[in-house]
């Protein structure tokens, strides 16, 4: 499917900054698993703003890319699953809620092969998916925050596993409407070839009738 507006270079800032938080993922990962909460609190935000600035600058300089369209939302994946499999390690996260939120991305990724077969990439990601990520990019650093004592940790645990269940609820929600997106483009590439053999079957007879062929 063409992105009308996305350019092919690589080498922009906006990509520079997606390739930079993604450096950054096996470091918070690191920092969560060795129990270093404050550093990787630190990453998180940093990264947190970095996604913010790359999409700023993306659309105030014109540097939409088709790169960073694949780069952008892999780091906001990625910061998501360390997250999650690091508090999954230190037992704060039942390993179940691991399984439900990554089975919804294997699902869709079993998906690529039939759209490039039909000639399509991707399809644009739902809002209902970017509020999804939104949500889970909150949960899970508030429930790491929910291991801080007093009243901080006592207002981040709740607040932290509230965005985990409307995060969780909103993900699968919008994988199944991108199945359903995908159901529609693929009966629509079968549709055509067949729409166009009845054109050409349509063009043929016209002549035929017109030169008395059989």
């Amino acid at each position: 499917m063409a992105q009308t507006g996305l350019s092919d270079r690589i080498l922009t800032v906006p990509n520079g900054l997606s390739a930079l938080r993604l450096l950054l993922v096996p470091v918070f990962a690191w920092l969560i698993v060795a129990e270093h909460d404050g550093w990787a609190l630190v990453v998180l935000a940093a990264a947190s703003f970095s996604d913010w600035l790359d999409g700023h600058l993306a659309r105030s300089w014109h540097q939409e890319t088709r790169a960073g369209r694949v780069l952008d939302p892999a780091a906001d994946r990625l910061y998501i699953f360390a997250t999650l499999l690091g508090l999954a390690w230190r037992d704060l996260v039942p390993w179940w809620v691991v399984a439900v939120i990554v089975a919804r991305d294997v699902v869709l990724l079993l998906t690529l092969p039939f759209l490039t077969r039909a000639g399509y990439g991707p399809l644009p990601v739902h809002y209902l998916g970017k509020a999804a990520t939104f949500c889970l990019l909150y949960a899970f650093p508030l429930i790491l925050l929910g291991e801080v004592g007093g009243w901080v940790g006592d207002v981040a645990r709740p607040l932290g596993w509230a965005f985990a269940w409307w995060g969780t609820g909103l993900y699968w929600w919008a994988g199944l409407l991108y199945l359903r997106q995908v159901a529609e483009v693929l009966r629509g590439s079968r549709a055509r070839p067949v729409a166009q053999g009845s054109v050409a079957r349509s063009a043929a007879s016209s002549a035929a009738g017109r030169t008395g062929a059989p």
